[in-house]
């Protein structure tokens, strides 16, 4: 790493010379160049004057301060500034050491690593690291760096000390826009919601990483190889009015290991306020009445197996326990092949009739035969 500021810590009057490197990377971090569209030709910034419209080379930009409300630009040079007071432009100077808690996390602007410049600086350095670790404190300051001065934090962190820069309070706005209304919190959902923050555990951050630029860059390879990106599932419906309280039920379930399908469906939850009860009578599916009746039909038919009934039996009881609405077509299904049956019954014993009758006269004829047979050898 390239230091990109060198100092030192002013602690009383101990001074901890140090070096300084950013702690952050946003270089990994998905960042896209300016084309032109119809050629795909990267696209340059010019600095443009705005009064002679000619472009104008970086050694000829300089600095300016506008006042604010107003259209005057003050030139301002190297040289102003360099003369003006700024002890802290190479020293960080800490004015108190303060609980964490104490520091609004929105005041967190940029990071950086102090590292000891020098064999001298090791062990102040280590001693200001060791002493902020074993009093659980921060270290709280001012110093100028890149032409501006602003408050910065010190804390020991991994073995090394890091310095955040902070912005100054008058830089924080308030929250008061975006405040909602009263809103009343019962008693069982903020059980409901602490339950839930216990249940989720710890978070390991190796697992964390960025997904939007894994998908770029699967995007880019996919282009460079000439195929066609696959297209992303597409999301949930948008914002839902929920219960909230079985919303939190179910997170809970997920959060512990438990099933938030079937199970989560069947749970009781707490209706939102305005809406009616549902009827005890209506609260059963006839999906539901199913079921119970089969469930009905299995324990009987399980009893029936155990007995050893023949199977006859058993298809009777099955058909004893079907759904009342279904009754009366079993009934006339059955009467129906009954009289079928008849039917065919009468139609067999008319043929059987018929056949008989045929046989006599055809023994009939052959005895007639075998007696004029007799006469005429006679």
């Amino acid at each position: 790493m390239r230091s990109i500021w060198n100092g030192s810590i002013s602690f009383g009057l101990v001074t901890i010379p140090v070096k300084t490197y950013s702690a952050t990377d946003r270089t990994s971090s998905v960042s896209f160049v300016r084309i032109h569209e119809k050629d795909g030709a990267p696209v340059q910034y010019r600095k443009i004057c705005e009064l002679d419209g000619n472009e104008v080379p970086n050694e000829e930009v300089g600095k300016g301060y506008q006042p604010p409300g107003d259209d005057t630009i003050v030139p301002i040079t190297d040289d102003d500034l360099s003369r003006l007071p700024m002890p802290t432009a190479k020293t960080l100077s800490i004015l108190s050491f303060v609980d964490p808690t104490e520091i609004d996390p929105l005041q967190m602007d940029k990071s950086y690593y102090l590292a000891p410049n020098g064999a001298s600086a090791a062990k102040p350095y280590t001693l200001l690291r060791e002493a902020l670790e074993h009093h659980r404190k921060v270290a709280l300051g001012k110093v100028a760096m890149r032409g501006r001065e602003s408050l910065a934090m010190l804390r020991a962190h991994d073995g090394a000390l890091v310095m955040h820069q902070l912005l100054w309070p008058d830089q924080i706005r308030p929250a008061t826009e975006v405040v909602p209304d009263d809103v009343e919190i019962r008693e069982n959902e903020m059980t409901l919601a602490e339950t839930l923050m216990d249940s989720l555990g710890e978070l390991d951050p190796a697992e964390l990483h960025d997904d939007y630029r894994e998908a770029v860059e699967e995007l880019v390879a996919a282009k460079l190889e000439g195929e066609e990106p696959v297209a992303p599932a597409a999301p949930a419906s948008g914002a839902q009015v929920i219960d909230l309280t079985a919303a939190l039920e179910k997170s809970v379930r997920a959060a512990q290991g438990g099933d938030t399908g079937a199970e989560s469906e069947s749970a009781s939850v707490t209706p939102l306020r305005g809406r009616k009860a549902a009827k005890k009578s209506a609260a059963k599916s006839p999906a539901e009445k199913s079921g119970t009746t089969q469930q009905a039909t299995a324990r009987k038919t399980g009893a029936a197996g155990t007995k050893k009934a023949p199977a006859k039996k058993t298809a009777a009881k099955k058909s004893a326990t079907a759904p009342k609405a279904a009754d009366g077509r079993t009934k006339a299904a059955s009467a129906a092949g009954k009289s079928t049956a008849s039917r065919g019954t009468a139609a067999a014993t008319s043929g059987k009739s018929a056949s008989k009758s045929t046989a006599k006269k055809t023994a009939a004829k052959k005895t007639t035969a075998k007696k004029t047979g007799k006469r005429s050898s006679a």
